[in-house]
Protein backbone atom coordinates (compact mmCIF):
# COMPACT_ATOMS: atom_id res chain seq x y z
CA UNK A 1 0.00 0.00 0.00
CA UNK A 2 1.06 3.23 -1.15
CA UNK A 3 2.12 5.25 2.48
CA UNK A 4 1.11 8.56 0.98
CA UNK A 5 -2.11 7.42 -0.43
CA UNK A 6 -4.97 10.13 0.03
CA UNK A 7 -8.25 9.70 1.12
CA UNK A 8 -10.45 13.16 1.20
CA UNK A 9 -12.47 14.25 3.56
CA UNK A 10 -15.71 15.91 2.63
CA UNK A 11 -17.40 17.44 6.07
CA UNK A 12 -21.10 18.07 5.96
CA UNK A 13 -21.93 18.85 9.10
CA UNK A 14 -23.36 22.26 8.77
CA UNK A 15 -25.80 20.50 6.20
CA UNK A 16 -26.25 16.64 6.70
CA UNK A 17 -25.41 17.46 10.47
CA UNK A 18 -27.98 20.05 10.77
CA UNK A 19 -30.57 17.74 9.88
CA UNK A 20 -30.63 16.27 12.96
CA UNK A 21 -33.23 16.84 15.73
CA UNK A 22 -32.14 19.00 18.04
CA UNK A 23 -29.67 20.64 15.84
CA UNK A 24 -29.95 23.97 14.63
CA UNK A 25 -26.57 26.22 14.31
CA UNK A 26 -26.50 29.87 14.39
CA UNK A 27 -24.89 32.16 11.42
CA UNK A 28 -21.85 32.50 13.67
CA UNK A 29 -21.66 29.44 15.28
CA UNK A 30 -21.22 27.82 11.24
CA UNK A 31 -18.93 30.34 10.73
CA UNK A 32 -16.84 28.83 14.18
CA UNK A 33 -17.28 25.38 13.10
CA UNK A 34 -16.01 25.85 9.44
CA UNK A 35 -12.60 27.48 10.39
CA UNK A 36 -12.20 25.11 13.21
CA UNK A 37 -12.50 22.19 10.11
CA UNK A 38 -10.38 24.32 8.19
CA UNK A 39 -7.67 24.55 10.77
CA UNK A 40 -8.15 20.48 11.75
CA UNK A 41 -7.17 19.88 8.03
CA UNK A 42 -10.44 18.66 6.32
CA UNK A 43 -10.57 19.19 2.00
CA UNK A 44 -13.86 19.77 1.83
CA UNK A 45 -17.13 22.00 3.95
CA UNK A 46 -20.41 21.80 2.65
CA UNK A 47 -21.95 24.83 4.05
CA UNK A 48 -25.56 24.11 3.46
CA UNK A 49 -28.61 23.79 0.65
CA UNK A 50 -28.62 26.78 -1.73
CA UNK A 51 -31.81 26.70 -2.95
CA UNK A 52 -32.81 25.84 0.72
CA UNK A 53 -32.98 29.06 3.12
CA UNK A 54 -31.42 32.53 3.35
CA UNK A 55 -29.07 31.29 6.06
CA UNK A 56 -27.56 28.62 4.09
CA UNK A 57 -26.81 31.80 1.68
CA UNK A 58 -25.75 33.85 3.38
CA UNK A 59 -23.17 31.37 4.97
CA UNK A 60 -21.59 31.60 1.40
CA UNK A 61 -21.56 35.20 1.35
CA UNK A 62 -19.52 35.17 4.82
CA UNK A 63 -17.49 32.14 4.28
CA UNK A 64 -15.39 34.48 1.65
CA UNK A 65 -14.35 37.16 3.98
CA UNK A 66 -12.79 34.37 5.93
CA UNK A 67 -9.22 33.29 4.90
CA UNK A 68 -9.72 29.22 5.15
CA UNK A 69 -5.81 27.96 4.37
CA UNK A 70 -7.00 24.53 3.35
CA UNK A 71 -10.97 23.64 3.03
CA UNK A 72 -12.62 24.23 -0.53
CA UNK A 73 -16.26 25.17 0.26
CA UNK A 74 -19.11 23.36 -1.24
CA UNK A 75 -22.67 24.24 -1.93
CA UNK A 76 -25.11 21.15 -2.10
CA UNK A 77 -28.12 21.33 -4.46
CA UNK A 78 -29.87 18.77 -6.89
CA UNK A 79 -30.23 17.77 -10.25
CA UNK A 80 -32.66 20.05 -12.27
CA UNK A 81 -36.35 19.99 -12.46
CA UNK A 82 -37.48 17.33 -14.61
CA UNK A 83 -39.07 19.12 -17.63
CA UNK A 84 -37.23 22.11 -16.73
CA UNK A 85 -34.32 23.83 -18.62
CA UNK A 86 -30.95 23.42 -16.33
CA UNK A 87 -30.02 26.99 -17.44
CA UNK A 88 -33.25 27.96 -16.31
CA UNK A 89 -33.80 25.51 -13.15
CA UNK A 90 -33.67 27.74 -9.73
CA UNK A 91 -32.16 25.17 -7.46
CA UNK A 92 -29.28 25.03 -10.54
CA UNK A 93 -29.05 29.16 -10.33
CA UNK A 94 -28.52 28.90 -6.69
CA UNK A 95 -25.77 27.24 -6.99
CA UNK A 96 -24.15 29.61 -9.23
CA UNK A 97 -25.10 32.19 -7.09
CA UNK A 98 -23.99 30.31 -4.22
CA UNK A 99 -20.52 31.52 -5.85
CA UNK A 100 -18.34 27.91 -4.58
CA UNK A 101 -15.34 26.52 -5.77
CA UNK A 102 -17.68 22.74 -5.51
CA UNK A 103 -21.17 22.23 -6.18
CA UNK A 104 -22.00 19.28 -5.02
CA UNK A 105 -25.72 18.06 -6.58
CA UNK A 106 -27.82 14.53 -5.76
CA UNK A 107 -29.50 12.53 -8.44
CA UNK A 108 -32.16 9.99 -8.28
CA UNK A 109 -30.29 5.85 -8.75
CA UNK A 110 -33.30 3.99 -7.03
CA UNK A 111 -35.66 3.15 -9.68
CA UNK A 112 -38.35 3.16 -7.22
CA UNK A 113 -37.55 7.25 -6.55
CA UNK A 114 -37.88 8.14 -9.92
CA UNK A 115 -41.21 6.36 -10.78
CA UNK A 116 -42.73 7.05 -7.36
CA UNK A 117 -41.22 10.36 -5.80
CA UNK A 118 -40.06 12.26 -8.93
CA UNK A 119 -42.95 11.18 -10.87
CA UNK A 120 -41.00 10.73 -14.26
CA UNK A 121 -39.27 8.73 -16.35
CA UNK A 122 -36.32 6.56 -15.91
CA UNK A 123 -34.30 8.26 -19.24
CA UNK A 124 -35.19 11.90 -18.15
CA UNK A 125 -34.00 10.99 -14.93
CA UNK A 126 -30.47 10.27 -16.86
CA UNK A 127 -30.74 13.68 -18.89
CA UNK A 128 -31.25 15.58 -15.28
CA UNK A 129 -28.19 14.09 -13.78
CA UNK A 130 -25.94 14.66 -17.18
CA UNK A 131 -27.36 17.74 -18.06
CA UNK A 132 -26.75 19.24 -14.51
CA UNK A 133 -23.55 18.45 -14.22
CA UNK A 134 -22.24 19.19 -17.71
CA UNK A 135 -23.88 22.97 -17.11
CA UNK A 136 -21.95 23.46 -13.50
CA UNK A 137 -18.85 22.27 -15.13
CA UNK A 138 -19.00 24.72 -17.74
CA UNK A 139 -19.49 27.54 -15.27
CA UNK A 140 -15.82 26.19 -13.92
CA UNK A 141 -17.37 24.52 -10.73
CA UNK A 142 -15.90 21.22 -9.65
CA UNK A 143 -18.71 18.74 -9.40
CA UNK A 144 -19.49 16.13 -6.81
CA UNK A 145 -22.24 13.86 -7.89
CA UNK A 146 -24.01 12.15 -4.82
CA UNK A 147 -25.86 8.81 -5.98
CA UNK A 148 -28.47 9.23 -3.61
CA UNK A 149 -30.01 5.64 -2.51
CA UNK A 150 -27.04 3.92 -4.58
CA UNK A 151 -26.66 0.72 -2.56
CA UNK A 152 -30.41 0.01 -2.41
CA UNK A 153 -30.89 0.88 -6.95
CA UNK A 154 -27.95 -1.04 -7.31
CA UNK A 155 -29.72 -4.04 -5.79
CA UNK A 156 -32.96 -3.15 -6.96
CA UNK A 157 -31.34 -2.84 -10.92
CA UNK A 158 -27.82 -2.78 -11.45
CA UNK A 159 -28.31 -1.91 -14.70
CA UNK A 160 -29.84 1.27 -13.96
CA UNK A 161 -27.48 2.38 -11.33
CA UNK A 162 -24.69 2.16 -13.29
CA UNK A 163 -26.59 3.91 -15.80
CA UNK A 164 -27.12 7.12 -13.64
CA UNK A 165 -23.31 7.04 -12.55
CA UNK A 166 -22.72 7.42 -16.59
CA UNK A 167 -24.84 10.27 -17.23
CA UNK A 168 -22.58 11.75 -14.69
CA UNK A 169 -18.95 10.74 -15.99
CA UNK A 170 -20.62 12.13 -19.07
CA UNK A 171 -21.90 15.77 -17.30
CA UNK A 172 -18.10 15.80 -16.56
CA UNK A 173 -18.34 15.16 -12.59
CA UNK A 174 -15.54 15.07 -10.90
CA UNK A 175 -16.35 12.73 -8.39
CA UNK A 176 -18.90 9.65 -8.24
CA UNK A 177 -20.16 9.67 -4.48
CA UNK A 178 -22.34 5.85 -3.34
CA UNK A 179 -24.70 7.20 -0.51
CA UNK A 180 -26.46 4.72 1.63
CA UNK A 181 -29.11 7.07 2.34
CA UNK A 182 -31.21 5.02 4.19
CA UNK A 183 -27.76 3.29 6.39
CA UNK A 184 -29.37 -0.32 5.71
CA UNK A 185 -26.64 -1.74 3.79
CA UNK A 186 -24.15 -4.07 5.61
CA UNK A 187 -20.26 -3.63 5.48
CA UNK A 188 -19.44 -6.78 2.95
CA UNK A 189 -22.28 -5.13 0.68
CA UNK A 190 -20.09 -1.94 0.53
CA UNK A 191 -16.90 -3.32 -0.56
CA UNK A 192 -18.18 -5.29 -2.89
CA UNK A 193 -20.23 -2.91 -4.71
CA UNK A 194 -17.62 -0.09 -4.14
CA UNK A 195 -15.34 -2.41 -5.65
CA UNK A 196 -17.36 -3.32 -8.91
CA UNK A 197 -17.98 1.07 -9.86
CA UNK A 198 -14.06 1.48 -8.73
CA UNK A 199 -13.52 -1.38 -11.94
CA UNK A 200 -16.12 0.00 -14.33
CA UNK A 201 -15.12 3.82 -13.79
CA UNK A 202 -12.00 5.68 -14.00
CA UNK A 203 -13.26 8.53 -11.87
CA UNK A 204 -12.93 9.32 -8.43
CA UNK A 205 -15.01 7.31 -5.70
CA UNK A 206 -16.57 8.38 -2.55
CA UNK A 207 -18.87 7.08 0.00
CA UNK A 208 -21.94 8.67 2.02
CA UNK A 209 -23.24 6.91 4.40
CA UNK A 210 -26.00 7.17 7.04
CA UNK A 211 -25.85 5.38 10.62
CA UNK A 212 -29.30 3.56 10.72
CA UNK A 213 -28.03 -0.16 11.15
CA UNK A 214 -25.21 1.20 13.03
CA UNK A 215 -22.78 0.47 10.40
CA UNK A 216 -21.94 3.76 9.17
CA UNK A 217 -18.19 4.12 9.92
CA UNK A 218 -17.72 0.39 9.04
CA UNK A 219 -18.98 0.95 5.82
CA UNK A 220 -16.98 4.45 5.08
CA UNK A 221 -14.00 2.38 6.21
CA UNK A 222 -14.67 -0.77 3.80
CA UNK A 223 -15.33 1.26 0.52
CA UNK A 224 -12.29 2.98 1.34
CA UNK A 225 -10.45 -0.17 1.24
CA UNK A 226 -12.19 -0.87 -1.91
CA UNK A 227 -10.39 2.14 -3.50
CA UNK A 228 -13.44 5.33 -2.30
CA UNK A 229 -10.72 8.17 -2.44
CA UNK A 230 -13.96 10.56 -0.81
CA UNK A 231 -15.57 9.80 2.95
CA UNK A 232 -18.32 11.93 3.39
CA UNK A 233 -19.90 12.09 7.01
CA UNK A 234 -20.26 14.53 9.74
CA UNK A 235 -17.78 15.53 13.22
CA UNK A 236 -19.31 13.04 15.83
CA UNK A 237 -22.06 11.24 13.78
CA UNK A 238 -25.29 13.30 14.15
CA UNK A 239 -27.49 13.79 11.77
CA UNK A 240 -31.13 12.67 10.10
CA UNK A 241 -32.39 9.82 11.69
CA UNK A 242 -29.75 7.78 13.76
CA UNK A 243 -27.26 10.15 11.82
CA UNK A 244 -24.08 10.28 9.49
CA UNK A 245 -21.22 8.27 9.08
CA UNK A 246 -18.82 9.75 12.09
CA UNK A 247 -15.57 11.36 10.79
CA UNK A 248 -14.06 11.55 13.75
CA UNK A 249 -13.50 7.92 14.16
CA UNK A 250 -12.95 8.18 10.07
CA UNK A 251 -10.47 10.32 10.37
CA UNK A 252 -8.22 8.34 13.52
CA UNK A 253 -9.11 4.57 12.07
CA UNK A 254 -7.23 6.32 8.67
CA UNK A 255 -4.86 7.64 9.96
CA UNK A 256 -3.36 5.55 12.49
CA UNK A 257 -4.71 1.91 11.29
CA UNK A 258 -4.77 1.87 7.19
CA UNK A 259 -0.92 3.51 5.81
CA UNK A 260 -2.79 6.18 4.16
CA UNK A 261 -3.43 9.94 4.99
CA UNK A 262 -6.64 12.27 5.27
CA UNK A 263 -6.10 15.30 6.78
CA UNK A 264 -3.80 18.67 5.45
CA UNK A 265 -1.41 17.71 8.03
CA UNK A 266 -1.74 14.14 9.67
CA UNK A 267 0.06 15.66 12.90
CA UNK A 268 -3.48 17.44 13.63
CA UNK A 269 -5.18 14.07 14.71
CA UNK A 270 -3.99 14.75 17.93
CA UNK A 271 -6.59 17.79 18.60
CA UNK A 272 -9.47 15.31 17.11
CA UNK A 273 -11.23 15.29 20.98
CA UNK A 274 -10.69 19.14 21.30
CA UNK A 275 -12.27 19.44 17.68
CA UNK A 276 -15.12 17.22 19.12
CA UNK A 277 -15.92 18.82 21.76
CA UNK A 278 -15.69 22.67 19.81
CA UNK A 279 -18.33 21.00 17.26
CA UNK A 280 -20.49 19.88 20.03
CA UNK A 281 -20.75 22.86 21.69
CA UNK A 282 -21.37 24.93 18.14
CA UNK A 283 -24.32 22.50 18.05
CA UNK A 284 -25.55 22.89 21.45
CA UNK A 285 -25.19 19.23 22.16
CA UNK A 286 -23.32 16.94 24.85
CA UNK A 287 -20.47 15.22 24.77
CA UNK A 288 -21.09 11.50 24.29
CA UNK A 289 -19.02 10.01 27.14
CA UNK A 290 -18.30 6.69 25.66
CA UNK A 291 -17.43 8.13 21.70
CA UNK A 292 -14.73 6.11 20.49
CA UNK A 293 -11.10 7.94 20.34
CA UNK A 294 -12.99 10.53 21.93
CA UNK A 295 -15.17 10.49 24.66
CA UNK A 296 -13.95 10.41 27.97
CA UNK A 297 -14.51 6.51 28.91
CA UNK A 298 -12.66 5.91 25.70
CA UNK A 299 -9.22 4.91 27.44
CA UNK A 300 -10.86 4.68 30.86
CA UNK A 301 -9.92 1.30 33.02
CA UNK A 302 -12.10 0.21 35.83
CA UNK A 303 -11.33 -3.64 36.26
CA UNK A 304 -8.12 -4.11 38.57
CA UNK A 305 -6.93 -6.76 36.29
CA UNK A 306 -6.81 -4.22 33.06
CA UNK A 307 -5.56 -1.41 35.28
CA UNK A 308 -2.26 -3.63 36.13
CA UNK A 309 -1.84 -4.71 32.10
CA UNK A 310 -2.23 -1.33 30.87
CA UNK A 311 0.56 -0.03 33.37
CA UNK A 312 2.84 -2.77 31.95
CA UNK A 313 2.08 -2.45 28.41
CA UNK A 314 -0.54 0.36 27.30
CA UNK A 315 -1.46 -1.64 24.28
CA UNK A 316 -2.68 -4.59 26.44
CA UNK A 317 -5.74 -2.42 26.63
CA UNK A 318 -5.62 0.63 24.68
CA UNK A 319 -5.84 0.32 20.97
CA UNK A 320 -4.33 3.51 20.29
CA UNK A 321 -2.49 5.60 22.23
CA UNK A 322 -4.79 7.95 24.02
CA UNK A 323 -2.59 11.47 23.29
CA UNK A 324 -2.64 10.34 19.62
CA UNK A 325 -6.10 11.75 19.57
CA UNK A 326 -5.89 14.12 21.97
CA UNK A 327 -7.31 12.15 24.83
CA UNK A 328 -5.92 10.79 27.60
CA UNK A 329 -6.03 7.45 30.10
CA UNK A 330 -8.82 7.56 33.18
CA UNK A 331 -8.51 4.89 36.03
CA UNK A 332 -12.01 4.49 37.34
CA UNK A 333 -12.64 3.93 41.40
CA UNK A 334 -15.46 1.24 41.85
CA UNK A 335 -15.86 -2.14 43.39
CA UNK A 336 -14.00 -3.58 41.10
CA UNK A 337 -11.26 -1.66 41.83
CA UNK A 338 -8.13 -3.30 43.36
CA UNK A 339 -4.19 -2.30 44.42
CA UNK A 340 -3.37 -1.20 40.22
CA UNK A 341 -6.18 1.25 40.32
CA UNK A 342 -5.17 2.78 44.01
CA UNK A 343 -1.49 2.98 42.92
CA UNK A 344 -2.88 4.74 39.89
CA UNK A 345 -4.54 7.69 41.80
CA UNK A 346 -1.70 7.79 44.00
CA UNK A 347 0.87 8.26 41.19
CA UNK A 348 -1.36 10.71 39.66
CA UNK A 349 -1.26 12.95 42.85
CA UNK A 350 2.72 12.58 43.09
CA UNK A 351 2.34 9.80 46.09
CA UNK A 352 4.43 7.41 43.79
CA UNK A 353 6.34 6.19 46.83
CA UNK A 354 4.19 3.85 48.53
CA UNK A 355 4.30 0.06 47.70
CA UNK A 356 1.16 -1.19 46.23
CA UNK A 357 1.27 -3.82 49.38
CA UNK A 358 1.44 -0.96 52.01
CA UNK A 359 -0.65 -1.04 55.03
CA UNK A 360 -2.11 2.88 53.61
CA UNK A 361 -2.99 1.10 50.11
CA UNK A 362 -5.29 -1.97 51.67
CA UNK A 363 -6.90 0.43 54.46
CA UNK A 364 -7.66 3.09 51.33
CA UNK A 365 -8.95 -0.38 49.34
CA UNK A 366 -11.18 -0.86 52.85
CA UNK A 367 -12.56 2.61 53.36
CA UNK A 368 -13.56 3.00 49.74
CA UNK A 369 -15.79 -0.26 50.40
CA UNK A 370 -16.91 0.76 53.39
CA UNK A 371 -17.49 4.21 51.63
CA UNK A 372 -19.57 2.58 48.74
CA UNK A 373 -21.78 0.47 51.17
CA UNK A 374 -22.97 3.38 52.13
CA UNK A 375 -23.84 4.11 48.55
CA UNK A 376 -20.34 6.83 47.74
CA UNK A 377 -19.19 5.71 43.58
CA UNK A 378 -16.20 6.85 42.72
CA UNK A 379 -16.34 6.19 38.97
CA UNK A 380 -17.20 10.08 37.79
CA UNK A 381 -15.99 11.67 41.41
CA UNK A 382 -12.22 11.25 40.94
CA UNK A 383 -11.86 14.25 42.78
CA UNK A 384 -13.82 12.71 46.10
CA UNK A 385 -11.90 9.75 46.09
CA UNK A 386 -8.36 12.14 45.88
CA UNK A 387 -10.14 13.88 49.37
CA UNK A 388 -10.91 10.00 50.82
CA UNK A 389 -7.01 8.96 50.13
CA UNK A 390 -5.72 12.38 51.25
CA UNK A 391 -7.77 11.90 54.91
CA UNK A 392 -6.35 7.81 55.02
CA UNK A 393 -2.73 9.32 54.83
CA UNK A 394 -3.71 11.46 57.30
CA UNK A 395 -2.49 14.80 54.60
CA UNK A 396 -6.08 16.52 54.56
CA UNK A 397 -6.03 19.90 54.91
CA UNK A 398 -9.46 21.65 56.70
CA UNK A 399 -9.62 24.89 54.47
CA UNK A 400 -12.67 26.10 56.19
CA UNK A 401 -14.94 24.67 58.84
CA UNK A 402 -18.34 24.71 58.88
CA UNK A 403 -20.02 25.96 62.19
CA UNK A 404 -24.05 25.46 59.98
CA UNK A 405 -26.36 26.70 58.03
CA UNK A 406 -29.65 27.08 57.21
CA UNK A 407 -31.51 27.14 53.63
CA UNK A 408 -34.95 28.49 53.07
CA UNK A 409 -38.03 28.01 49.91
CA UNK A 410 -40.61 30.38 49.83
CA UNK A 411 -43.50 30.51 47.52
CA UNK A 412 -45.24 33.80 47.82
CA UNK A 413 -47.96 32.91 45.46
CA UNK A 414 -49.61 30.20 43.29
CA UNK A 415 -48.26 31.97 40.01
CA UNK A 416 -45.10 33.37 41.45
CA UNK A 417 -41.76 31.57 41.19
CA UNK A 418 -40.33 29.93 44.38
CA UNK A 419 -37.30 31.85 46.25
CA UNK A 420 -34.14 30.15 47.35
CA UNK A 421 -31.92 31.81 50.40
CA UNK A 422 -29.14 29.97 51.92
CA UNK A 423 -27.68 31.59 54.87
CA UNK A 424 -24.01 30.36 56.08
CA UNK A 425 -21.60 30.18 59.14
CA UNK A 426 -17.73 29.33 58.52
CA UNK A 427 -15.07 29.48 60.01
CA UNK A 428 -11.99 29.94 57.90
CA UNK A 429 -7.86 30.43 59.16
CA UNK A 430 -9.56 31.19 63.24
CA UNK A 431 -11.93 33.60 61.19
CA UNK A 432 -15.61 33.97 61.61
CA UNK A 433 -17.50 34.18 58.26
CA UNK A 434 -20.82 34.69 57.49
CA UNK A 435 -23.06 35.17 54.18
CA UNK A 436 -26.31 35.04 52.41
CA UNK A 437 -26.79 34.27 48.97
CA UNK A 438 -29.88 33.41 46.98
CA UNK A 439 -30.58 31.21 44.23
CA UNK A 440 -32.46 29.53 41.59
CA UNK A 441 -33.02 26.73 44.06
CA UNK A 442 -31.69 25.42 47.52
CA UNK A 443 -28.70 24.17 45.92
CA UNK A 444 -27.64 27.13 44.19
CA UNK A 445 -28.56 29.14 46.64
CA UNK A 446 -25.88 27.02 49.14
CA UNK A 447 -23.35 27.37 46.18
CA UNK A 448 -23.62 31.05 46.24
CA UNK A 449 -23.63 31.64 50.05
CA UNK A 450 -20.60 29.39 50.10
CA UNK A 451 -18.90 31.50 47.42
CA UNK A 452 -19.45 34.30 49.01
CA UNK A 453 -17.97 33.17 52.33
CA UNK A 454 -14.41 32.13 50.70
CA UNK A 455 -13.93 34.62 48.51
CA UNK A 456 -12.15 37.46 50.90
CA UNK A 457 -10.23 34.36 51.94
CA UNK A 458 -9.67 32.41 48.68
CA UNK A 459 -10.32 34.19 45.98
CA UNK A 460 -9.75 31.61 43.29
CA UNK A 461 -12.98 30.17 43.76
CA UNK A 462 -14.59 32.82 41.67
CA UNK A 463 -13.41 31.07 38.82
CA UNK A 464 -14.98 28.04 39.53
CA UNK A 465 -18.67 27.04 38.55
CA UNK A 466 -20.72 24.34 38.42
CA UNK A 467 -20.79 22.60 35.27
CA UNK A 468 -23.31 19.55 36.06
CA UNK A 469 -25.54 18.33 39.22
CA UNK A 470 -26.79 14.95 39.32
CA UNK A 471 -28.93 13.07 41.57
CA UNK A 472 -29.84 9.37 41.97
CA UNK A 473 -32.01 7.67 44.28
CA UNK A 474 -30.40 5.04 46.04
CA UNK A 475 -33.37 3.01 47.87
CA UNK A 476 -36.96 4.25 46.07
CA UNK A 477 -38.81 1.80 48.27
CA UNK A 478 -38.31 4.34 50.97
CA UNK A 479 -39.63 6.74 48.88
CA UNK A 480 -39.70 10.37 50.22
CA UNK A 481 -36.87 9.43 52.87
CA UNK A 482 -34.97 7.65 50.49
CA UNK A 483 -31.16 8.21 50.49
CA UNK A 484 -29.96 10.76 47.65
CA UNK A 485 -26.59 9.99 45.87
CA UNK A 486 -25.54 13.33 44.75
CA UNK A 487 -22.50 14.20 41.74
CA UNK A 488 -21.79 17.95 40.88
CA UNK A 489 -18.98 18.94 37.93
CA UNK A 490 -17.19 21.18 38.69
CA UNK A 491 -14.56 23.42 36.05
CA UNK A 492 -12.17 26.43 36.16
CA UNK A 493 -12.42 26.69 32.79
CA UNK A 494 -9.59 24.51 32.35
CA UNK A 495 -9.50 21.39 34.36
CA UNK A 496 -12.89 19.51 35.35
CA UNK A 497 -13.58 17.38 38.35
CA UNK A 498 -16.48 15.27 40.17
CA UNK A 499 -17.17 14.92 43.53
CA UNK A 500 -20.12 12.57 45.41
CA UNK A 501 -21.86 12.98 48.51
CA UNK A 502 -24.71 11.13 49.79
CA UNK A 503 -27.10 11.44 52.91
CA UNK A 504 -31.46 10.84 53.37
CA UNK A 505 -31.00 14.92 52.73
CA UNK A 506 -30.67 16.03 49.16
CA UNK A 507 -29.32 19.64 50.70
CA UNK A 508 -26.75 17.92 53.14
CA UNK A 509 -25.56 15.37 50.23
CA UNK A 510 -25.10 18.59 47.76
CA UNK A 511 -23.43 20.20 50.69
CA UNK A 512 -20.78 17.04 50.76
CA UNK A 513 -20.39 17.21 47.05
CA UNK A 514 -19.68 20.97 46.96
CA UNK A 515 -17.54 21.06 49.50
CA UNK A 516 -15.10 18.47 48.07
CA UNK A 517 -15.01 20.19 44.98
CA UNK A 518 -13.92 23.42 46.47
CA UNK A 519 -11.26 21.67 48.65
CA UNK A 520 -10.23 19.75 45.55
CA UNK A 521 -9.49 23.31 43.69
CA UNK A 522 -7.95 24.68 46.76
CA UNK A 523 -5.39 21.53 47.03
CA UNK A 524 -4.64 22.24 43.36
CA UNK A 525 -3.64 25.74 43.84
CA UNK A 526 -1.57 24.62 46.77
CA UNK A 527 0.27 21.79 44.38
CA UNK A 528 0.70 24.39 41.73
CA UNK A 529 2.40 27.03 44.27
CA UNK A 530 4.52 24.49 45.71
Amino acid sequence: MNVQEKVFIYDTTLRDGAQAEGVTFSPVAKIHVAKMLDSFGVDYIEGGFAASNPKDMAFFKDIKKENLKHAKVAAFGSTRRAGVDVAEDKGTLALLEAGTEVCTIFGKTWLLHVTEVLKTTAGENLAMIEDTCRFLKQNGKEVVYDAEHFFDGYKDSPEYALQTLEAAVKGGADVLVLCDTNGGSLPHEVFEITTAIREQFDVAVGIHTHNDSETAVANAMESVRAGATQVQGVINGFGERCGNCNLVSVAANILLKTGKTCLADPGKLKNLKQVSQFVNEQANLRDNQRAAFVGDSAFAHKAGMHVDGVRKVSQSFEHVPPESVGNGRRILISELSGASNVMEKLIEMGLDNIDRKSPEVREILQTMEKMEREGYVYEAADASFKMLIKKVLKEHKSFFELEGFRVIVEKRGKNEPCLSEATLKLKVNGEKAFTVGDGDGPVDALNMALRRALHEFYPSIDGVHLADYRVSILDPEEATAAKTRVHIESSDGETSWGTVGVSENIIEASWEALVDGVEYKLFLNEEDVG
